[in-house]
């Protein structure tokens, strides 16, 4: 970027800043959205709850089937976008 270019588009500069933060922002908010490894461990935690009695089979089923749905939410995403 030459001396002129940047002189005229300094005004702008606090704009690209924010824009900046807010792609960091995202990317930040993806990556923790698309964690696999909350997913896991609530599954494992739902199991404990069963074995334990504290939550009969249907809830657990229907639970289980939501985890496991966002699972492969997470899994279909990664394979869009590869590994990091």
């Amino acid at each position: 970027m030459g001396l002129f270019t940047q002189l005229a588009t300094l005004p702008l500069a606090p704009v690209r800043g924010v824009g900046w933060v807010a792609e960091r922002v995202k990317e930040a908010a993806e990556e923790q959205y698309y964690d696999p490894a909350p997913v896991e461990q609530e599954l494992a935690e739902l199991e404990k709850e069963l074995l334990a009695g504290r939550i009969d089979e249907e809830t657990f089923d229907r639970r289980e089937d939501e985890l496991l749905d966002r699972l492969e939410e997470i899994r279909a995403h990664t394979r869009r976008i590869g590994p990091r």
